[in-house]
């Protein structure tokens, strides 16, 4: 067979490379959707060791780590595979948001850029091993009798169908449905015709596979009948009932009923040469060929032109099921910018395109993956379709674009909300850092404060860094900072200002304690210093946006709130929010006209408990209702103490969080 080769795809033994698989725990970060009863239930089966119920998944993660980690719990479970993976357009990542009434490009992150840059560096030469690993992974999490999906445009359609006849066999290629985008005809000629398709190569495991006919037939517009469908129904009843005559014979020698001369009126009739009978629509249980027949005569449905002469059925159009698709769907318009389901991503896929592959070849409650979820689309239409799902993408704004989308569908099914946090982190920090704990501690720290552009100091255990008149602290991989580091950090700081004028610390970390940014501020302020609290951006893990220079540390954003308590009800107002400008875009930032308008979204966890956030109400703006909420109300069944946690999500996809102690009585 024919095969594709490419630099690195066979080691100096001559034997093929296997793709480089890293699997690593996933964390459970928030539950969506998820009452009260529902999450004791969890917890109580999980304390118990027991087996909890399935959660849909959202996951944030790089595919090169997401697939492997899902093999070990999925490997030949997944039943429907669909992926629309970067094309070579430089706009993959790109997304349209709203700020007030302007509208503004939401620029990919360093991760989707170094992203985009991998796959595509050398052009075909990159992206042929890169999709060749992706397409290896999936063809293991794929089920004996599942479908694979990958759409694609023609700049490398040629190349992924010999990747994929590679993985899955030639003989598993099942079609190259070509998928018109638009109905418009484009008017402005180049050096070349129009772009108007797009490509989707379906593939499976064996010729055992599901598949939904139903799904892929388009019933007939009785009102509106094309001249093809007028002209094959050309007769009518009495009722006016369009109908054809055709042929109850088929193709085939039988030895069988189906073979032998039947009694039509008083003739006795024998099927043609090397042709048998068919009832159409199928026997009843039991019923013989003549039986059938006799059926379909007192029924009026046969019909005999001369004496002698073979019977034909009438065939009514009104009952038929309609028109079979082909491989060239050219019904399904892409998303345009005044669609309802528009997200604002310039590569989002239509509703009704994912509706009909789920429903051709998947069926109720089986899982289906997305591994680039972009805006959601297969996540949606899944959940509407009463399918179990798991969604992933590299970038923070598709799981936050994702997450609202859904929570704007009737009857959400509860779903959580994953990452590999400090497993990627600690898996990145044996790996490029070193293998001996002491050396990887102090590499690792001098690592970071290159970054933040700080020199290194010695001498003490918790502050690692001095950056003009601050003193730098690098929080570690696996831990968030916490108060007992403020501490440390304070009175490592009293003894250090004999040597110099500092304003303070900043404080370099990957996760923070809740309220960290607000209640530590004001104790550093109190002690006669600064703090302010800086987030390690994903991006220090991938070498070339390191080698790029262009890492930032942005500054925690600021939430303040109103808790009103009465008996048993709490009412929540959000009173201020502070977004720190070295992280926002100039067009922005002049675009906000109040502290409100920096807000997308925000839920609440009338009940944490220092697990994962349990989204329990949320509030959000949409394209559709720009109006957000600032308050909200919660009646607690039980007394007792609980820890209220408000959690935001800015326009720029940033979270911020807050906790509210309260004592229900």
């Amino acid at each position: 067979m024919v095969e594709l080769v490419w630099k690195g795809k066979y080691g100096k033994d001559k034997q093929r490379r296997r793709p480089l698989r890293i699997a690593l725990p996933f964390q459970t970060v928030e539950t969506v959707n998820e009452t009260a009863q529902q999450r004791q239930k969890s917890l109580d089966l999980f304390a118990a060791g027991g087996r909890t119920e399935w959660r849909n998944r959202l996951i944030w993660g790089d595919k090169k780590y997401v697939l492997p980690s899902l093999l070990r719990e999925f490997a030949g479970k997944i039943d429907l595979i669909y992926i629309d993976p970067p094309f070579a357009t430089g706009s993959d990542f790109s997304f349209k948001a709203q700020v007030g009434d302007e509208n503004f490009v939401k620029q990919p992150s360093i991760i989707e850029q170094k992203a985009y840059r991998d796959t595509w560096a050398d052009g075909l030469d990159s992206y042929a091993p890169w999709f060749y690993e992706t397409a290896s992974l999936l063809h293991e999490l794929l089920s004996e009798t599942g479908n694979l999906y990958v759409h694609c445009d023609p700049t490398a359609s040629h190349y992924i169908k010999l990747i994929l006849d590679e993985i899955f066999g030639y003989g598993n290629f099942r079609n190259e449905i070509v998928w018109k985008r638009a109905f418009t005809r484009k008017s402005s000629l180049t050096k070349h015709l129009p772009r108007n398709h797009d490509i989707l190569f379906p593939y499976t495991k064996s010729d055992d596979f599901i598949w939904n006919t139903d799904a892929v037939t388009i019933p007939y517009d009785l009102k509106n009948l094309d001249e093809k469908t007028k002209k094959k129904y050309s007769q009518k009843d009495a009722r006016g009932r369009l109908f054809q005559y055709t042929s109850i014979t088929a193709p085939g020698h039988s030895s069988g009923d189906s073979g032998k001369p039947i009694t039509y009126e008083d003739q006795i009739i024998h099927p043609p040469p090397n042709k048998h009978w068919v009832v159409p629509g199928g026997r009843k249980k039991g019923e013989s060929i003549q039986d059938g027949f006799n059926r379909l005569y007192a029924e009026g449905r046969l019909y005999q032109s001369y004496s002698g002469g073979l019977p034909r059925f009438k065939r009514y159009l009104d009952e038929q099921k309609g028109l079979t698709l082909d491989d060239l769907w050219t019904d399904i318009p892409s998303v345009n910018s005044m669609a309802k389901e528009r997200t604002g991503y310039d590569t989002q896929k239509p509703e009704a395109l994912l509706e009909r592959i789920i429903k051709a070849s998947s069926n109720e409650d089986d899982l289906i993956l997305d591994c680039f979820c972009g805006s959601g689309t297969t996540a949606a239409v899944a959940e509407k379709l009463n399918r179990r799902w798991i969604a992933a993408d590299l970038g923070r704004f598709a799981i936050h674009t994702t997450r609202k989308r859904l929570l704007g569908i009737e009857n959400l099914r509860p779903f959580a909300v994953q990452n590999l946090g400090k497993y990627e982190r600690q898996h990145w920090q044996k790996a490029e850092l070193g293998a001996q704990a002491g050396n990887v501690l102090r590499t690792y720290r001098r690592f970071i404060l290159d970054l933040f552009h700080a020199e290194a100091i010695t001498g003490f255990s918790w502050l690692h860094g001095k950056k003009g008149r601050w003193l730098v602290h690098v929080g570690p991989v696996d831990s968030p900072i916490a108060l007992n580091d403020i501490t440390q950090i304070a009175i490592e700081f009293r003894q250090a200002t004999h040597k110099g004028n500092m304003h303070g610390v900043q404080v370099l970390g990957w996760d923070f304690a809740l309220d960290m940014n607000e209640t530590q501020k004001q104790t550093a302020q109190e002690a006669g210093f600064e703090l302010r609290f800086r987030r390690i951006p994903r991006e220090v893990l991938e070498a070339k946006a390191v080698e790029q220079g262009d890492i930032q540390f942005f500054e925690l954003a600021a939430l303040a709130l109103k808790a009103t308590q009465k008996k048993r009800e709490l009412h929540i107002e959000l009173t201020d929010f502070i977004v720190p400008q070295d992280d926002v875009p100039k067009k922005v930032s002049e675009s906000v006209r109040d502290w409100s308008d920096w807000i997308d979204y925000w839920a609440v966890d009338f009940d944490y408990r220092n697990d994962a956030f349990h989204n329990q109400w949320q509030t959000y703006r949409t394209r559709q209702d720009r109006s957000l909420r600032l308050s909200t109300s919660h009646r607690y069944a039980e007394p007792g103490n609980y820890t209220v946690l408000v959690k935001v999500i800015d326009i720029l996809g940033n979270d911020t969080t807050k906790a509210i102690p309260i004592e229900v009585l």
